[in-house]
């Protein structure tokens, strides 16, 4: 089959490679039909993230319909047309009986590996390097995919892909960092990183509640797509000081929770501050340059809350935890546990609540994946979410 495979940094290829096969009877081969390229993605593409291999095929954002079933997979059948979780789990260890399946402690066989590198392991993710299981991933024809019987949603009715595909990661991400908000009606949400993630959670604050969002980001047409389709007010951080900004828009106490949508890779406009963080981790001596995560802390207002939901992969530097402390802010996080949101999600897309494919910007051919990868990665052509069809 053709998949999307790594070939080192800033490189990827549309490869021949091996086709899937069944390996445990939880199993099931998934026949793809639409995947999409993710901002955490650019983390393997730049190189970010390690114990990847030549070779190896990326995505983790995909759906499709299924061609074969293991022995115990009897909610499946072949035909069903189905979205898959980024997050692989078991669904029965502790973690995932209590909803918090991206911390699933059977799904990623490399767990020792992940504890050496990161010091625990989560579940295994597909396509996102071998310490997180060494999964093969979604930008193919054809996916294998663990623990079947507990992931996969199957979509009965004739929703378009577009509609549905990023219920397997983006749309749920950012209804989870909205939801960690403990949102109440009245309150103002900002939101820092206005790419897809960070769209999705702010329509899913406004279906929350809130009264006010307000979108942090440099790139102009992130932040009209985030005007246009969740209302948000908009802050361009090139142009302005976003905390003097955000005390003027909120009578001087910050907004009510500030999620952090970015992650590993911010970006500061201070070039100065950019470099020492980029230097640092250059050299290894901080993984993550977290420029959005300082700022999301100091600009909450007292007793807020401050939801992390951009990946992280390591250790950063000049946290402002005595802020965090002595103003007594809760700080949330994690991974997605996607599959907590799958159904009710699906509902809100059915009842017409939200259309998932507002973040569209680019539709291509998996053949085109490498051309994709690098249009999305420079922001070029305007560029916010790349759905490659199979």
């Amino acid at each position: 089959m053709r998949a999307n495979c790594w070939m080192g940094r800033n490189t990827v290829e549309v490869r021949e490679v091996p086709d899937p096969q069944i390996m445990n009877d939880r199993d099931a081969v998934v026949r793809i039909t639409s995947t999409s390229i993710c901002g955490s993605d650019l983390h393997l593409y730049d190189g970010y993230i390690p114990t990847m291999k030549k070779g190896d095929v990326l995505g983790h954002e995909f759906m499709g319909e299924v061609v074969e079933v293991g022995r115990e997979v009897r909610n499946l059948r072949i035909g069903d047309r189905v979205v898959v979780p980024f997050p692989i789990a078991c669904g029965h260890c502790v973690a995932c009986e209590r909803g918090f399946f991206s911390v699933c402690e059977n799904s990623n066989p490399n767990a020792g590996l992940a504890e050496m590198v990161m010091g625990h392991s989560p579940a295994g993710i597909y396509g996102y390097s071998h310490m997180l299981g060494g999964f093969a991933g979604g930008q193919a024809e054809y996916a294998r995919v663990p623990f079947a019987d507990i992931g996969p949603i199957k979509i009965e009715d004739d929703l378009r892909d577009e509609q549905v595909l990023f219920l397997s990661d983006v749309f749920p991400t950012g209804y989870m960092g909205a939801e960690m908000c403990d949102i109440q009606r009245g309150d103002i949400i900002a939101v820092w990183g206005a790419g897809p993630v960070g769209q999705f959670a702010m329509a899913s604050a406004r279906m929350l509640g809130a009264e006010r969002v307000i979108a942090i980001d440099r790139y102009p047409q992130r932040l009209r797509i985030a005007q246009e389709n969740t209302g948000a007010e908009v802050i361009n951080y090139e142009q302005v000081d976003v905390l003097e900004v955000l005390r003027d828009m909120t009578a001087g106490r910050g907004p009510d929770a500030c999620i952090d949508a970015v992650g590993s890779e911010s970006h500061h406009p201070s070039s100065a501050i950019n470099a020492y963080d980029r230097g640092k981790q250059a050299v290894r001596l901080e993984t993550d340059r977290p420029h959005a995560l300082r700022e999301a802390v100091l600009s909450c207002r007292n007793a807020g809350i401050v939801s992390v939901i951009g990946a992280y992969g390591g250790f950063i530097d000049k946290f402002p935890m005595g802020s965090l402390m002595n103003r007594s802010l809760t700080l949330r996080s994690g991974q997605c546990h996607v599959q907590r949101y799958l159904r009710p999600l699906l509902d809100r897309i059915r009842r017409g609540e939200i259309d998932p494919s507002f973040v569209i910007t680019h539709r291509m051919r998996l053949d085109e994946a490498p051309k994709a990868y690098e249009i999305f990665k420079n922001k070029q052509q305007d560029c916010n979410k790349v759905v490659l069809s199979v």
